[in-house]
């Protein structure tokens, strides 16, 4: 079974795997380096339907896997990293969260049915991680976990970052008129119900937000 552990470095983090004769997926393009007797191939997400998947998704349509034993060590980033443990289960995944599974995952792109999914900020597809083993889901900043029973979940942006698959998503107005909506500042926001667990992160980290802050200096052109 591979070890994986996050650390913090220069104000960055960074996802290190340590591998014994196993397969380990990951984000196209998130690789740093790899140490040992690691071999890496580019497998598709599965045929033409897997790349338009991946297009709306906002997904990548080629998941690298690294077979062997060794150390994998991934692109450090200024967002947070947790460890997604499945057991025989499903969880949909914001855009962009996914970063790594262990090859006992499948992963794919997962349809929003709500028509209205794509004025949300979350798309009609996002991306699906069913079966058992570790998933490492990237997050802006640090998460909180919302056990529901039977219960509604009404979130303003995507930071809703991951969600069991048992809980049913919707979007709509945060009013039940169109003016209230746009004098509310809220407009459309994304409801989550039933039984099910909801991962969130709610509050940036700081190296983002301070980035967003940076941002919004620049002079425009």
């Amino acid at each position: 079974m591979a070890t994986f552990k996050t650390l913090s470095k220069e104000g960055v983090n960074i996802v290190e795997i340590e591998m014994q004769n196993e397969i380990i997926r990951v984000e196209a393009g998130a690789m740093r380096y790899y140490l040992g007797d690691i071999e890496m191939e580019s497998t598709s997400t599965g045929g033409v339907g897997g790349f338009f998947k991946a297009a709306l998704s906002g997904e990548t349509f080629f998941k690298p896997t690294y077979k062997g034993t060794g150390k994998l060590v991934l692109e450090p980033s200024m967002h947070n990293f947790f460890e997604l443990e499945l057991n025989n289960e499903e969880y949909i995944l914001d855009q962009g969260a996914f970063w790594a599974a262990e090859d006992s995952i499948e992963i794919s792109a997962h349809r929003n049915e709500a028509i209205m999914s794509m004025f949300s900020g979350e798309g009609w597809f996002q991306t699906s991680a069913k079966g058992t083993g570790t998933v490492i889901v990237r997050a802006p900043g640090p998460v909180e976990i919302i056990d529901m029973k039977d219960d509604k979940l009404v979130v303003d942006g995507s930071f809703a970052v991951a969600r069991s698959s048992t809980l049913n998503y919707s979007v709509a107005k945060s009013t039940k008129s169109i003016l209230g909506s746009m004098t509310s500042g809220e407009g459309i926001v994304n409801t989550i119900q039933g039984t099910g667990r909801v991962y969130i992160a709610p509050l940036p980290n700081y190296s983002l937000m301070l980035q967003d802050m940076m941002r919004s200096l620049r002079p425009s052109k």
